[in-house]
């Protein structure tokens, strides 16, 4: 199945999947290239700390890295659930490179990203994952986690755990979908390309993953803001509390 330029098979999938494509409004936010270079220390000249204050405003965070850690998290499960859903549904992945994605920090999905043109990555069933592993992992994930470390005190293993468990997710998210559409075919390429991914070097040891069930080895420190508890792959079983700074990994 051929990539279109809409990419209209995401939009069934619901708002994390869902990716704008062309269009003016592309063209007036930032790449997410620049965003990963930003270098201002203020939320003015700096998407990504722009998001973190925004994250940090809207739950209440009680210090930045937990607030920086949870916009890691979105951005790592948006990114995972529009290349992997097209994985699955294409059998192709369009050119996600951080100079083609365009991305509005204030919004939300599936308004946030726009891809300025849609354009097949070569490969075959064989390399897809590879290609994702390209695509998400190195194009995205690592300078992302870069940037956020450079400002905030995020240890490497809770941000692998983040990269984990959101790919995690989006595959059990494809998985629910495609099981109620009869589409036997899309669910098996997502839970096989997941765990594929799971295996690479830069996720290996961040977790465990049985069936479409992931276990994480870290945590994302969400369940230190107010109200928040924990996430169902957390690897504690109880919210910690003798300690500030609980293992991250």
């Amino acid at each position: 199945m051929n990539l279109d330029p809409d990419l209209a098979a995401l939009r069934p999938l619901g708002g994390y999947f869902v990716l704008r494509t062309g269009g003016a409004a592309a063209g007036t936010l930032p790449t997410l290239a620049q965003a990963y270079a930003a270098t201002a220390p203020d939320v003015y000249g700096n998407p990504l700390i722009f998001r973190v204050g925004k994250v940090a405003t809207a739950l209440r965070a009680p210090e930045s890295r937990v607030a920086a850690s949870v916009a890691h998290l979105g951005l790592a499960a948006r990114l995972w659930s529009v290349a992997l859903g097209c994985a699955a549904l294409y059998g192709r992945v369009p050119d996600l490179d951080p100079r083609l994605l365009h991305w509005d920090a204030d919004a939300g999905a599936p308004d946030d990203l726009w891809l300025s043109e849609v354009r097949p990555l070569p490969g075959d069933a064989q390399t897809l994952g590879a290609v994702l592993a390209d695509v998400v992992l190195r194009a995205h994930l690592d300078p992302l986690s870069a940037a956020l470390r450079a400002h905030h005190r995020l240890a490497p293993g809770l941000l692998r755990g983040n990269a984990a468990s959101a790919l995690a997710g989006a595959a059990r998210e494809l998985d629910r979908w495609a099981r109620r559409h009869g589409r036997t075919d899309t669910a098996v390429r997502a839970r096989s390309l997941a765990a594929e991914l799971l295996a690479h070097p830069l996720l290996t040891g961040a977790g465990t993953l049985t069936g479409t069930a992931f276990r994480r080895r870290s945590c994302c420190l969400y369940y230190r803001v107010p109200g928040g508890g924990l996430c169902g792959d957390c690897c504690f079983t109880r919210p910690p509390r003798s300690s500030p700074r609980a293992p991250s990994g």
